[in-house]
């Protein structure tokens, strides 16, 4: 007769599975535990400067205290809902100045005309940054989500713009031949040459890019805005609230490492064709 397993049996074999293993395995790695190394001296650095004295809480809360902070801010002054708010900025302004910039990127890219015809403006309108316009767009748009919104994308557009055409200029001439040699048409080239040739660079400014308009809500909500991370650190710094403000720090830098990581999986998984050195 056949046995069924007793679920703690099953819960065991589970676990000893080798994908479980794997996966367990790929994480605990030497290799990845050397990051935490830096990040565990600073905070051991910070914990001994607090408990030593040798820098006033005013200046600088131990890690207990603004640890209560962020538990304070998190339940009694709604922590998650300005959080949410930020990343919902980001995300539309990530999604609108990348989307746009690709087509037109890869439109400039595949006509001479086109990029004659958009360069000077985008040039001139290039070197003007973001937060120089904030001013301008919150007296036409107000102080709301579109205004801060508007200035990311503008941030955003022109990183992934530079890089999609420039990324289609450096396709391998002899790719292009031999497009030519197999009678490929023009949009048989461009689907399968020209652009899998410029996604690398594409990526790279994606995730670039990302990472700056986490960076760049901040500042914008700062500047204008009544609610958002970058609020709290400035209303933080008003009031002296030193623990807030480093709560607020703090969850800026984890959420920009975690972007960050999603766009390298990202990024990694779309170019798991191309191979080169990993160091």
């Amino acid at each position: 007769m056949s046995q069924v397993a007793a679920p703690g049996e099953a819960i065991l074999a589970a676990s000893a599975s080798p994908f479980w293993s794997n996966r367990f395995g790929r994480f605990f790695d030497r290799s990845n535990a050397i990051g935490l190394i830096l990040p565990l001296i600073i905070l051991s650095l910070w914990q001994a400067s607090s408990s030593l004295g040798w820098i006033q809480p005013v200046f600088l809360p131990s890690p207990l205290a603004t640890a209560e902070a962020f538990w304070v801010m998190l339940t009694r002054q709604n922590l998650h809902w300005d959080f949410l708010v930020s990343i919902s900025i980001v995300g539309q302004a990530f999604l609108y100045g990348s989307a746009l910039a690709i087509v037109l990127g890869v439109a400039a890219g595949l006509s001479r005309n086109v990029e004659r015809f958009l360069g000077p403006t985008f040039d001139s309108i290039r070197h003007i940054p973001g937060i120089a316009w904030l001013p301008l767009i919150v007296l036409w748009l107000g102080i709301g989500a579109p205004a801060k919104v508007v200035v990311i994308a503008k941030s955003v557009f022109f990183p992934v713009f530079l890089n999609t055409l420039q990324g289609i200029r450096n396709v391998d001439k002899s790719h292009v031949e031999l497009g030519a040699v197999l009678t490929l048409t023009r949009w048989q080239l461009v689907r399968k040459v020209i652009l899998p040739s410029a996604v690398p660079s594409i990526m790279v400014s994606l995730r670039y890019s990302a990472g700056l308009a986490w960076a760049l809500v901040v500042v914008a909500e700062g500047l204008s805005g009544l609610e958002g991370i970058g609020f709290l650190i400035f209303r933080a710094q008003g009031l002296l609230l030193t623990d807030q403000l480093l709560v607020c720090m703090v969850i800026i830098g984890l959420v920009g490492f975690g972007i960050d990581r999603l766009m390298y999986l990202a990024q990694r998984r779309v170019l798991r064709w191309k191979q080169g050195f990993e160091g």
